[in-house]
């Protein structure tokens, strides 16, 4: 079962990118082509130096001539906004919408581009079937709350709702289920154990 947990286990690894000599008209091209509306711009040792976007080329045509070159490295946005492989899904997610992005170019250790994640990407954890969070939520809370082997609560998911049911002796323990099962990829809502089951 794939957990997917990382910008590594949902990102593209064929990424289509433009060297920082690259021309208007390459760019444009090499858009139209992958169907993208921005990409990366790579330095000569294939770190990521930026990124140009149809907003950039959009800017920039207005004040064009025939007699001025203008190269994605004149265009591209600096320093470029990037994330790593290793990064979880709701981190990648927080800096996309932080920084109002569609898409984050993934580099490894040394910058070098390795990737690229989109929104659709990210969306990704949100289609595993409802039996593949529930196995996995149960393995989580019999490693952490039930070191005996025996379940602590039931888990049940319906459309990536989990639904909890069972006792509990301690609110706090409550509280960290839930906390638990929001972190499993695909779930969209927790509803946790009813008050009357929390007692001693």
């Amino acid at each position: 079962m794939k957990h997917l947990r990382t910008v590594g286990d949902v990102m593209t690894r064929s990424v289509i990118s433009v060297g920082k000599g690259a021309p208007f008209k390459d760019i444009v091209e090499a858009m139209r082509q992958s169907q993208v509306s921005a990409l990366p711009v790579l330095s000569a040792d294939e770190r990521v130096a930026g990124v140009v976007s149809e907003a950039d080329l959009l800017l920039n045509a207005q004040d064009m001539d025939e007699t001025r070159a203008v190269t994605a490295g004149q265009l591209m946005t600096e320093p470029a906004v990037t994330v790593s492989k290793d990064a979880t899904i709701a981190s990648a997610a927080r800096l996309m919408a932080h920084g109002h992005l569609k898409r984050l170019p993934v580099v490894d250790e040394d910058g070098v581009l390795i990737g690229i994640v989109s929104r659709g990407d990210l969306l990704k954890t949100y289609l595993r079937p409802d039996a593949d969070i529930a196995a996995e939520l149960r393995e989580m809370i019999t490693a952490h709350f039930a070191p005996a082997g025996a379940p602590l609560v039931h888990v049940y998911v319906s459309d990536g709702i989990v639904r909890l049911e069972g006792s509990v002796p301690d609110p706090r323990l409550q509280d960290m289920l839930v906390r638990v099962a929001r972190t499993v990829p695909g779930v969209v809502d927790v509803i946790p154990l009813p008050d009357a089951a929390m007692s001693a």
